[in-house]
């Protein structure tokens, strides 16, 4: 199969078309971070190879089984991991914005993890470092979006959360 200039390349598993993420669109999920990252006073994040293709790699899983729950890597604190699923192909602006604005869910006077929250802690969390993208759709059309980071976010030790999510500057 030759991929064209408008299409990003994809592969075939048993009936399910699984496209790569794009360059494109891995760049503009790490954009939207480190836009965000900006605002709370952190280091901006830079994107990983390695990050990339595992990420990827689970796009596709969740892609072929339909179930969006995290990945081993992530339980054994290998990486941070954030997931979308939405029913039609999403931007990475969308995905980026909509783990953001669980902001309005979280306390900066009573700091802690809530998994109301996670997905934002993990985007402004101040010592990750690097982060992976993968996307891939499902044969009803949906699209699945893994992000991975580097160091992992979200550490619930004493005075982590204090430390690494800031308030956003005003």
């Amino acid at each position: 199969m030759t991929p064209s200039p408008d299409k990003p390349p994809a592969f075939f598993l048993g009936k399910v078309q699984l496209p790569v993420a794009s360059k494109q669109f891995a760049e503009e999920v790490l954009k939207v971070h480190n836009d965000y990252r900006k605002k709370h006073g952190v280091p901006p994040l830079k994107l990983c190879k390695k990050l990339n293709r595992g990420a990827q790699q689970y796009a596709e899983e969740l892609a072929t089984t339909r179930v969006l729950k995290h990945s081993s890597e992530s339980a054994n604190g290998n990486c941070g991991e954030n997931l979308a699923w939405a029913s039609y192909d999403q931007s990475g602006k969308d995905v980026a914005d909509r783990w953001y604005s669980e902001i309005k869910n979280y306390s900066f006077q009573n700091p802690g993890f809530s998994s109301r929250t996670g997905h934002f802690t993990a985007m402004v969390w101040k010592n990750t470092k690097k982060m992976g993208v993968g996307k891939a759709s499902a044969s009803d059309g949906s699209t699945f979006v893994v992000a991975r980071y580097d160091p992992a976010g979200n550490v619930v030790n004493p005075g982590y959360y204090e430390e690494n999510v800031l308030p956003p500057r005003k």
